[in-house]
């Protein structure tokens, strides 16, 4: 089959709401990412989006609580102990996360995602999001991102007025990350069996990974029911073990990107790329984030949005792209 023939059957099946098995995954994934044809792959996935995702663009507003040094030492990860990247720890107060959350909710963010280190706490967390929830009105989701935690827990954040949790096994997770992917996998299950819809990105992609074990990736966030997906590209962090690995390029996340939507059909409708790339938006991602404060792929804590890459210029891409977009502007 050549490869404009899989693209098109991949399209079908994907608005007609069929699954596309790993081989068909991997076959898309070895498009050269600087061919024509990938063009023609980028073209189906934002059709299909304009169907799963109703065309509607959003963004993803994370707000990084505790900037701290964690022991665990990803090789990616800003936070490592080992790395010596954080010299002066600092951590945001509930009063200055609320903050933040209204200026992003009055722009129109869909969700609105704390994220802390490691072993910030569930306890902590939990009450964080119950601050939130009774201090900004709006139509917002709120996403926990922290480690690990079981059913109890899950229930706890449920509660609390959390929808969603971020929660992923990463690419290589045990040999370029401390955990065993069995943990990982435990607190998937747990989400799984709470209330809390699960969001899951393909992470961090960089050029050392092979097509099988991106499509390995995805498959086990469409097994735990992931209705979020993506793709998040490895930032490249001076003074980290993987360093010296250049960034994957923005034409093979943006393919990446585009298989991942017409794997994920209208299970996962909303698909995120990040960091944030027009040209993915253009090839089938409708969800960007904006983010601030403690991030793992900076050297420092944010201030303000990382990169500069706020709301205002969220609602460019979409509406460049052709999406539809509710956000208001400052």
């Amino acid at each position: 089959m050549s490869d404009k023939d899989l693209i098109q059957e991949a399209k079908e099946k994907a608005l007609n709401g069929e699954k596309l098995d790993r081989d068909t995954i991997i076959a898309l994934l070895e498009i050269d990412p600087d061919s024509e044809d990938v063009e023609m792959l980028g073209a189906a996935a934002r059709e299909v989006a304009s169907v799963v995702a109703e065309n509607n663009g959003n963004v993803w507003a994370s707000i990084g609580i505790d900037y701290k040094k964690c022991a665990m030492s990803c090789d990616f990860c800003a936070f490592g102990q080992k790395w010596g990247l954080v010299k002066e720890e600092t951590e945001r107060s509930a009063e200055e996360v609320i903050e933040i959350v209204r200026r992003f909710v009055s722009l129109g963010a869909r969700w609105i995602t704390l994220r802390t280190t490691q072993f910030y706490g569930i306890e902590r967390l939990t009450q964080v999001v119950r601050d939130i929830r009774s201090t900004v009105p709006g139509d917002y989701r709120i996403v926990v991102n922290t480690g690990e935690f079981d059913e109890t827990e899950a229930e706890l954040l449920a509660d609390a007025g959390a929808q969603m949790v971020y929660h992923t096994i990463r690419l290589r997770e045990g040999v370029n990350t401390r955990f065993k992917a069995e943990d990982r996998i435990a607190t998937l299950a747990s989400v799984n069996c709470s209330p809390l819809d699960l969001a899951y990105l393909i992470e961090p992609v960089g050029i050392e990974h092979t097509n099988a074990e991106i499509a390995d990736i995805f498959l086990t966030a469409m097994k735990y029911n992931a209705r979020l997906c993506g793709v998040m590209a490895r930032v490249p962090l001076p003074g980290t073990p993987l360093s010296d690995y250049p960034q994957i390029s923005e034409r093979r996340h943006a393919q990446i990107v585009a298989v991942t939507r017409l794997a994920a059909g209208y299970d996962a409708p909303d698909v995120c790329a990040h960091p944030p790339s027009r040209l993915a938006v253009e090839w089938g991602a409708n969800v960007v984030v904006v983010e601030t404060g403690a991030i793992p792929r900076e050297g420092e804590d944010c201030k303000t949005e990382w990169h500069g890459f706020g709301l205002e210029t969220a609602r460019e891409y979409f509406t460049t792209a052709g999406y539809s977009f509710s956000g208001r502007e400052n």
